[in-house]
């Protein structure tokens, strides 16, 4: 249990779902022509899978000073496992998901896609060795790497199959995956700072530079209040102009009860939160709008096979 604890378990197996439910429960769905098979799909969701794990390994080694002070039951690293096990544990890790994205690049002819990989590896040893401690960089960073594993799906599996005669469909599709990584960042970036409120105790006694040490904890949680309309009303205007006017009213009632909903609640609920047990609470609630928004792709698909009007 300590070695999943260490890797964040939890958060991997959302991430495995989110790319299994985007292609097959939508692309496949729609017929697109894609570039990998299928064990090669599982193959991109490994690597996608370790190089995050990877993240969570060396984040867990930097923090353990401040995990202490603000999660002192959740330490693994010094207690469960050694530092040294826990780097050795990181270089596996890295080394699979980097060495799967040189293979696969080569698998769709495009050998330089292979950055990609470890660009991400490594922008998540600099974010846990330093990026973090800069103000808003580090939430920015991480909100970005959620967003990036879902544009990597069109990347490897919509782009190098799309030629001239089926671009217009292939477009659609991957305004779509655009379209979720941009929700999946703002809600991301919102719950970053939430925890950094959760953490600011433990933060100032590292020295960390967070919005909440900044700002004071009164001041950043009007700040999340007042960001926390910008996805609403995103969502709104999208709902309307997308679902609404495309006559997928299943989609569209799905998104306002299990997305905007939820969202409605948290603005609620943050405009009086002080404690760091109402913002853990907030920070699992914007999780959960994550979890539906990933959900929403299912019920797109199944929207457009029945389009009820």
């Amino acid at each position: 249990m300590k070695y999943l604890k260490l890797i964040r378990y939890q958060n991997l197996l959302m991430l495995a779902f989110m790319q299994l439910l985007f292609r097959y429960g939508f692309l496949k769905l729609q017929h697109a022509p894609l570039s990998l098979t299928d064990w090669q799909y599982c193959l991109l969701i490994l690597s996608t899978v370790c190089i995050a794990a990877g993240g969570y390994v060396i984040n867990n080694i930097f923090d353990q000073d401040t995990d202490n002070d603000n999660k002192p039951n959740e330490v693994v690293v010094g207690k469960g496992i050694s530092e040294s096990m826990a780097y050795n544990i990181y270089v596996v890790l890295n080394i699979t998901g980097v060495g799967i994205g040189f293979y696969l690049s080569n698998v769709i002819q495009k050998p330089g896609f292979a950055a990609v990989f470890i660009v991400i590896a490594a922008t998540l040893y600099l974010y846990a060795t330093s990026l973090k401690q800069m103000l808003l960089v580090g939430n920015v960073i991480v909100a970005l790497l959620l967003s990036f594993s879902v544009i990597i799906i069109g990347v490897f599996d919509l782009l190098p199959a799309t030629y001239e005669g089926n671009q217009q469909q292939m477009a659609i599709l991957f305004s779509i995956l655009t379209d979720f990584a941009i929700f999946a960042f703002v809600i991301n970036f919102l719950r970053e700072i939430v925890k950094d409120l959760e953490d600011t105790d433990g933060d100032y006694n590292q020295g960390m530079t967070t919005l909440p040490i900044v700002l004071g904890v009164s001041r950043t949680v009007r700040v999340v209040f007042a960001l926390s309309f910008v996805p609403i009303a995103i969502l709104l205007w999208y709902i309307n102009a997308y679902f609404v006017s495309g006559d997928l009213f299943i989609l569209a009632g799905y998104m306002l009860l299990f997305v905007v909903g939820p969202l409605i609640y948290f603005s609620i609920k943050i405009y009086s939160a002080r404690k760091q047990k109402e913002f853990r609470h907030l920070s699992q609630v914007l999780k959960l709008v994550i979890l539906f928004g990933v959900i929403a792709i299912a019920v797109l698909s199944f929207n457009l096979k029945h389009h009820v009007i």
